[in-house]
């Protein structure tokens, strides 16, 4: 009898500490740094706990928020016509995810490309209003001539892509329905490193998949939008997850033991194109406010500091940066401006270059996607106030954030010029090139949007448009005379990287 006792012992020792020791509840407060904001979408309330890693109630909590969340995620489909460009002819996911191919992903995709009647990509998206708004990635809807969104339910309805933001790789979307079920936002500036998550969306065909894992990195700056060429100014400060996450599961929802959304999934970090351990989401807080933008305004309202920058914590820049310009700055914390853009807020509120960015507002900034969210997340006319460093010393001063035009209130799009209504802009061709390749006219088409009326008819970059609605044009000025004050149909006719000659057309917008 002695002996079982011993024996025994320990492991009643083991239970009374294990119970003693349980985590409780970390309170969620929330945070809204722009009371004025223009709120649709729903945010979660403010009394919102989170559970802890030890919590004994983990398993009722994620099964609360797994039969919150999956209702409310739906898969989206992508159809295109088979006269889509080559650029859209790679799978969508190649982009984020790898080519699991070794290359061949484009030419694999050529060979079996998908009839009219079949998607030719799918992923995900979460709604976030009952009224049928559905929030996804700017990549699962790319070069799309129809969207359609199914439920969880199976139900199936076409889609009205609402607007698209390439440079957070956020797109909205609308069906026409009423009554559905739907996520509130999290407010993602409160999420904790090691804080439980579980990821929700349709991953290689499997429907209503949902996932767990843990944050295991905030702010982080992969790269990957401006690697891609399709964001001119990318927003990169992603919310790192553990949680498993595939092809498939682009614009799906990243969710709080609640249910609560706190991010979008965007990409994974692979060698393969699929998991391995680390995916990327955008954060609810930035994808919010793209979204509500993109109802309100029909395009994304973006304020822009007006600084050329260094990242001082990227150990490799800050050499390239020395060699190239001499120069003997030592890498460490904070964003190191360079110089100033046409029109700038910073050069007005009196920064110089040498200046050292180290607090935007309350927030820290170490690196540049500190600085890149905090900043891409306001608004034209904006003000925020900049801390910075100069010759050691701190300073402090209040920049009135403009458009890249220099404005400083909100635009819609009957306030766009041409070629940003269209996605494009254009070049001039030498007429040496115009003698070489036989040409009367031509332009080459420069910074082409991912999503826009000029892409989505197979324009790409350096691509040679020779005319527009039977006009030639010769410059930026032909395009924009041609299509100012003009609404219908537009004819293009353009040339493509291999000399074929294309007419294609759009309604302009």
């Amino acid at each position: 009898m002695k002996s079982t006792l011993k024996k025994l012992l320990p492991f009643a020792v083991v239970g009374v500490i294990s119970g003693a020791t349980t985590v409780g509840t970390l309170q969620y407060f929330n945070h809204d740094s722009n009371a004025a904001d223009q709120s649709y979408f729903t945010k979660s309330a403010s009394d919102v706990t989170f559970a802890g890693m030890n919590s004994g109630a983990v398993g009722e909590d994620f099964v609360k928020a797994a039969k919150t969340t999956v209702p409310a995620v739906v898969t989206i489909k992508n159809y295109q016509s088979r006269s889509a460009n080559r650029a859209s002819e790679q799978d969508l996911f190649d982009f984020f995810f790898g080519d699991p191919f070794g290359g061949r992903g484009q030419q694999r995709q050529r060979q079996q490309q998908a009839p009219d009647n079949m998607p030719s990509g799918m992923g995900s998206g979460v709604i976030i209003s009952p009224d049928g708004y559905i929030i996804s990635n700017n990549h699962v809807v790319a070069g799309a001539n129809k969207l359609e969104v199914v439920l969880s339910n199976k139900k199936s309805y076409i889609a009205t892509l609402v607007g698209t933001d390439p440079n957070t790789d956020i797109s909205l979307l609308k069906i026409e329905e009423k009554g559905l079920p739907y996520l509130n936002f999290a407010n993602s500036d409160n999420i904790e490193v090691g804080q439980w998550v579980l990821a929700v969306g349709n991953p290689l065909g499997l429907n209503s998949t949902v996932t767990a894992g843990i944050v295991s990195a905030k702010g982080r700056g992969i790269g990957i939008l401006s690697s891609q060429g399709k964001a001119a100014n990318p927003i990169e400060s992603f919310i790192q997850t553990d949680a498993a996450i595939n092809p498939g599961n682009s614009g799906g929802a990243l969710v709080n033991t609640n249910g609560d959304l706190i991010g979008i999934n965007s990409a994974i970090q692979s060698t393969t194109g699929y998991y391995q351990g680390y995916g990327f989401a955008v954060p609810a807080n930035l994808a919010r406010k793209i979204v509500e933008d993109i109802k309100k305004f029909g395009i994304v309202q973006r304020g822009f500091l007006g600084v050329q920058s260094l990242d001082l914590s990227n150990d490799m820049q800050v050499a390239a940066y020395n060699k190239e310009k001499k120069t003997n700055i030592k890498s460490g914390s904070g964003v190191y401006v360079t110089g100033f853009g046409d029109n700038s807020g910073a050069e007005d509120a009196g920064l110089k270059v040498g200046d050292v960015i180290t607090k935007i507002d309350n927030t820290a900034v170490t690196d540049f996607a500190d600085l890149s969210i905090a900043i891409g997340s306001k608004r034209p006319g904006d003000k925020v106030a900049v801390t910075y460093l100069r010759n050691g010393k701190e300073n402090l001063t209040s920049v009135t954030l403009k458009d890249q035009k220099g404005g400083t209130s909100t635009r819609t799009k009957a306030d766009l010029s041409v070629t940003e209504k269209i996605g494009a802009e254009f070049d001039p061709l030498s007429e040496r090139f115009k003698t070489d390749y036989g040409l009367n006219s031509g332009v080459v088409a420069k910074n082409v949007t991912e999503g826009s009326e000029i892409a989505k008819i197979g324009i790409v970059d350096n691509y040679i448009v020779i005319e527009i609605n039977g006009k030639p044009v010769n410059s930026q000025k032909d395009v924009e005379k041609i299509l100012d004050k003009y609404s219908g149909n537009v004819s293009v006719k353009f040339v493509d990287a291999y000399g074929q000659i294309y007419t294609r057309g759009f309604k302009m917008p």
